[in-house]
């Protein structure tokens, strides 16, 4: 046989062995990762579609934080002291609350924490055999209550009652009040805040002005504000300083004391310290 077309076949069996080998692995290869690529990219993508889900709803991130749960003990001790004020003042269990104030998908850690803490230690909320309720700083039930609460404050000496505090306890306090009339005074605070006092008409007496007279010429310049409010606390009776709004003296900064340095000076002709005079007192008197 010619040696040509031997050397021919040997090169072709050569081609047609190795070709089909080489694109068969590449082949195998990369369907192979882009079967292994493809699921984990499908994982990731569902992933991060999850992930920009909640993080676009926000819902995850919120839930979990200590905002949203103090947020939502705000809207329960709102809730429960807004039915109080329309005069719903049967106590609730937490169910009930959470069915209410449209929380029902909180979670289970929450639950127990309103249930162990948040609302157990709320000064604004009493609790009953499992069942909540509101606790105002003043209970009362009609405007009879409210007027026996002026009456013996006016008695013990304690002043007025602010009208936030009867707003709060009172249900339906705006007819109660307007239902009172003149048997009431406001007084209005220099911070905007108003006040009631029980307008005892006993004490309403007509005095002779000669007795005015005698009143108004006694002088009080040398008696200051200390001594008035000792002379009432002696009596039994407190200033209405004490309910008054307080006033925050600026606190005054102190100096740095570090970043003054002592002046060292120098001394001079030290070696004659034995040697020298003082002749300040004039030239001493040689005897």
């Amino acid at each position: 046989m010619d040696p040509a077309l031997l050397r021919e076949r040997e090169l072709f069996k050569k081609r047609a062995l190795s070709t089909p080998a080489v694109e068969k692995r590449q082949a195998a290869s990369d369907s192979g990762s882009h079967k292994k690529k493809k699921p984990k990219g499908d994982k990731e993508g569902s992933s991060g579609s999850k992930h920009s889900a909640e993080s676009s709803n926000g819902s995850f991130n919120i839930k979990t934080s200590s905002g949203y749960k103090f947020g939502c003990l705000a809207k329960i001790v709102n809730y429960m002291k807004t039915r109080h004020q329309n005069g719903d003042t049967h106590f609730l269990t937490l169910e009930e609350i959470l069915d209410e104030t449209k929380l029902l998908d909180i979670s289970m850690k929450q639950k127990q924490w309103l249930m162990t803490e948040a609302l157990v230690n709320n000064p604004k909320i009493d609790v009953r055999d499992g069942t909540y309720g509101f606790k105002p700083k003043y209970n009362l039930k009609d405007k009879k209550a409210l007027l026996r609460l002026l009456d013996k404050h006016d008695q013990l000496g304690l002043g007025g009652v602010l009208l936030d505090d009867v707003e709060e306890g009172l249900p339906n306090s705006a007819k109660a009040i307007k239902a009172l009339g003149d048997q009431i005074i406001f007084v209005t605070r220099p911070d905007k805040k108003k006040i009631l006092f029980y307008n005892d008409k006993h004490c309403q007496f007509a005095v002779d002005e000669e007795f005015q007279k005698l009143w108004r010429s006694v002088p009080v310049d040398s008696i200051d504000d200390e001594k008035i409010e000792e002379y009432l606390k002696k009596q039994g009776i407190s200033s209405m300083q004490e309910t008054g709004p307080k006033k925050v003296l600026p606190v005054q900064k102190r100096k740095k004391q570090g970043g003054q340095r002592k002046r060292h000076f120098k001394t001079h002709n030290n070696h004659l310290a034995g040697v020298l005079e003082d002749y300040s007192d004039g030239v001493p008197v040689k005897k």
